[in-house]
C-alpha cells in the first residue's frame, strides 16, 4: 500500500507527518509524505521556527512525484491540518490526479479544526472551507465530535444525536466515518470513545480516558485507521486495530512523564496491537 500524506511536519516531537509516518511504515505502508510546514516543533509551545511551506511549493512536490510515474500505485491521499486557505486547492488538485491515474484511490480527511476544550485553534476561514468544499470530496474523514457538530451544524451529544450528525456528514460526500473523542453523557465514567461508521454498520469502542493532553495523537488516529481500512474495508477492524494501538501509545507516554509522544517507543503497539477493547455494533 502506498499512502501520499500531506501534512505538516516538526523535527522535534510528533504531530503532523512527523507523527503519522512512522506508524504507517510500522505496519508495512510505503509513505510518500509532503510537508505543508517545516517548524522546529509544533505550535503548542507558544514559540517555534522554521518556514510555512507555499501552496505554490507544496504543489511542485507532488508535481514531482507525479512525473515519477508513481500515482497509478497511490491507494489512499491523506491531509490533515491545513495551515492556510491555499493548501485545500493543491490537496483537492492531488486527489483528482491521483484518482485519475488509478480510480480505485481514496482521500482521507482529518478535518482539524479544533476541539472541546479549547474551541478552534485554526484560521477562521479554514472551518468554512472544510466543510463546503474538502469534506464533500472525501471519501473517509476522521473528525472527533467537536468537529463533527461544526460540520453539520449540530451539537452531538449522545449516540443517537452523534450518529444523526453522521449523517448528514455521509450525505455530503464521504463513505466512511470515524468521529474520535466520544464524550456520551451516559458513558461509562472514566472512559472516551471512537466512533466508526459506513454502508455496512456503525461500531464504537470504548477506551479508559488518560488524564493527559498529547498533541500528534489524532494524527496517528487518523492514519492508522485509514490505512486499515483502506487495507481490509472492515469498519470494525480497523476501529479495533487503531483503538488498541493509540490506546497503549497514549498510556506508555503518560507514565514516561514526557510531553511529546513516544512514538518510536510504542512501536509493537502498531505493529502487532493487542486488541484489547471490544468494539460494539450499535447500528
Amino acid at each position: 500500500m502506498k499512502i501520499l500524506s500531506i501534512q505538516s511536519a516538526v523535527a522535534y516531537g510528533h504531530v503532523g507527518n512527523s507523527a503519522a509516518v512512522f506508524p504507517l511504515q510500522r505496519i508495512g505502508v510505503e509513505v510518500l509524505p509532503v510537508y505543508t510546514v517545516n517548524f522546529s516543533n509544533h505550535t503548542g509551545y507558544g514559540a517555534w521556527r522554521g518556514p510555512l511551506i507555499s501552496p505554490d511549493d507544496v504543489a511542485a512536490v507532488i508535481t514531482g512525484i507525479e512525473e515519477r510515474g508513481v500515482f497509478p500505485q497511490v491507494d489512499v491521499v491523506l491531509s490533515g491540518y491545513q495551515g492556510g486557505e491555499g493548501i485545500a486547492d493543491v490537496i483537492l488538485d492531488a486527489v483528482a490526479r491521483v484518482k485519475a491515474a488509478n480510480p480505485d484511490a481514496i482521500y482521507a480527511c482529518d478535518p482539524v479544526m479544533g476541539n472541546a476544550k479549547s474551541g478552534c485553534f485554526v484560521a477562521p476561514a479554514i472551518p468554512v472551507l472544510l466543510r463546503d468544499r474538502v469534506v464533500p470530496a472525501a471519501d473517509l474523514v476522521t473528525p472527533n465530535q467537536f468537529e463533527l457538530g461544526y460540520l453539520t451544524g449540530t451539537e452531538p451529544d449522545t449516540l443517537e444525536s452523534t450518529l444523526e450528525s453522521v449523517d448528514l456528514v455521509r450525505a455530503s460526500g464521504p463513505r466512511t466515518v470515524l468521529v474520535t473523542s466520544v464524550e456520551r453523557p451516559d458513558r461509562e465514567e472514566g472512559t472516551i470513545e471512537m466512533l466508526a461508521v459506513d454502508d455496512a454498520g456503525a461500531w464504537i469502542a470504548q477506551t479508559p480516558l488518560l488524564p493527559m493532553k498529547a498533541n500528534g495523537s489524532g494524527d496517528v488516529t487518523a492514519a492508522l485507521f485509514t490505512a486499515h481500512y483502506r487495507r481490509t474495508g472492515d469498519a470494525a477492524d480497523a476501529l479495533a486495530r487503531t483503538a488498541s494501538s493509540v490506546f497503549d501509545l497514549l498510556t506508555r507516554t503518560h507514565e514516561s512523564g514526557e510531553r511529546e509522544l513516544q512514538l518510536v517507543e510504542s512501536q509493537e503497539a502498531y505493529a502487532h496491537p493487542r486488541m484489547q477493547f471490544g468494539v460494539r455494533q450499535v447500528r
